[in-house]
């Protein structure tokens, strides 16, 4: 497992949590921080038929059980339709398996100590980082006034389920409300007052589908108290792709590939086996920023072109045209 070049990590069991998820136990190699904050995600890479294949999950293990020699992080990763990796981490990977990780990084996190009341939204997948955090403060025994809204399609799409009940049980200040948009609906967060009475006072974080968070901050920002609101979000919100995309050629690696409006560069050159720096995915974190040597890109999100000699992030822009980029 050791390499001087780059973080790596062998797939030791893969845990079914729902129909269409699962947790992969990994073990570390040598050079992982295990520092890391509860919230937080890592990159993982994974070889498919000859190419190495990245995405980012958030760690649903807790650092405080990362101690001694039995040092593992967890991820849990849920199949989706248009996801070739999550499909194949839970579906296809064997215990055993090398990955390669990137270090954990996020902004998503819970501080120590954690506030006295808290408000944890979530909903589908968006459950992950926060796993995280509850089983920290379960281990800090730190969970004073937590109240926990959930939302899955049914009973049995609820990941964790057994641990969430039980802890919920255990700790009679953790109060955890599931519910089963089948049936149920949505979650309005007009009428979150009576659910909550008092989550004004909370710090809240939550995560879970688009839509759900941008009901959320409305409704934060309407009661002014958006500095209690913690987001975060496992997809970009982009805007319809313009144009008929281009040829992405790659300056340094000499690898060239056309691609269409709606793909992204990092996208494009990860098909083509360039390996592209990267980090969050979202158009956050920066860590994928590229120059723009010649041509034109286009941003996802806004729409906005892009001109040569500008720095760029690769995982929310798309060629404009023929364009070339310093990597």
């Amino acid at each position: 497992l050791w390499s001087a070049r780059e973080l790596r990590g062998r797939i030791l069991q893969v845990r079914q949590e729902t129909e269409d998820s699962a947790t992969l136990v990994i073990k570390p190699g040598w050079g992982f921080s295990f520092d890391y904050q509860p919230g937080q995600y890592i990159g993982i890479g994974l070889l498919v038929d000859g190419r190495w294949r990245w995405r980012s999950y958030s760690l649903t293990s807790s650092p405080a059980t990362t101690s001694g020699s039995s040092r593992i992080i967890t991820i849990t990763v849920k199949a989706m339709p248009e996801g070739f990796l999550s499909a194949h981490l839970v579906a296809g990977v064997e215990p055993g398996t090398i990955v390669r990780l990137a270090a954990p990084q996020g902004n998503f996190v819970l501080p120590d100590p954690a506030p006295s009341s808290i408000l944890f939204l979530t909903a589908g997948s968006g459950i992950t980082p926060i796993m995280s955090m509850l089983r920290t403060l379960a281990r800090r025994d730190q969970i004073t006034d937590i109240a926990h809204l959930h939302s899955s399609p049914t009973a049995s799409d609820v990941m964790f389920r057994a641990e969430l009940a039980a802890l919920a049980q255990e700790h009679l200040s953790y109060r955890l409300v599931l519910r089963e948009t089948r049936t149920q609906g949505r979650l309005d967060m007009s009428q979150l007052e009576q659910v909550v009475p008092d989550w004004r006072d909370r710090q809240t974080w939550a995560c879970g589908p688009e839509a759900m968070l941008n009901q959320a901050e409305k409704v934060w920002s309407a009661a002014g108290i958006e500095d209690r609101l913690h987001l975060e979000r496992f997809a970009v919100s982009k805007a319809a792709p313009a144009g008929a995309g281009g040829t992405v050629t790659f300056a340094r690696s000499g690898k060239s590939v056309s691609a269409d409006a709606a793909t992204s560069v990092m996208d494009a050159g990860e098909s083509a086996g360039v390996q592209m720096p990267f980090g969050c995915r979202m158009g956050i974190c920066q860590s994928c920023v590229v120059e723009l040597v010649d041509g034109h890109v286009r941003d996802l999100r806004t729409g906005r072109e892009h001109d040569p000699g500008s720095r760029v992030q690769t995982c929310v822009t798309a060629a404009s045209g023929d364009c070339v980029v310093n990597i």
